[in-house]
């Protein structure tokens, strides 16, 4: 099950490696979206990040490989629950959380690419709103 991910971000683009082995199910059910287009957001609450939110959307997932505190580029989906179902990509300092709390989330991609390229991405989602998003299996 081995896998590549092309994610598109405005302007910018990112190769990432699908965590087959860590998040075997999550990887399965990540791909069943695929391609899945959407719109990219600042996080709220979890610092350096950005957010897809994809509302009462559910995967049938339990946790695994879950964290709450991913290194940039380490891509988390949180399978629903106490808050809405989203994507997490991390571009520098993060604690996963919600309006109700900390959170957990299944960290299912690594982005490969140059990881500075992350920061660059941040600024454009912080200072230039919601991007277009495209993430693609390659």
């Amino acid at each position: 099950m081995v896998g590549a991910l092309r994610i598109t971000i405005g302007h910018m683009v990112f190769d990432a490696t699908l965590e087959t082995e860590l998040a075997p199910n999550t990887c399965r059910a990540i791909r069943s979206l695929l391609p899945l287009r959407s719109r990219i957001i600042q996080a709220r609450w979890s610092g350096e990040a950005a957010w897809i939110p994809l509302g009462d959307m559910r995967l049938g997932i339990d946790y695994e490989n879950h964290t709450s505190h991913p290194a940039p580029g380490q891509i988390l989906v949180y399978p629903g629950g106490i808050s809405e179902m989203e994507i997490l990509v991390p571009y520098g300092s993060t604690c996963f959380a919600s309006k109700v709390g900390q959170l957990a989330g299944n960290h299912f991609a690594t982005i490969t690419a140059d990881r500075s390229d992350l920061r660059a991405m941040g600024r454009l989602v912080l200072w230039e709103g919601a991007q277009d998003l495209l993430i693609e299996e390659i």
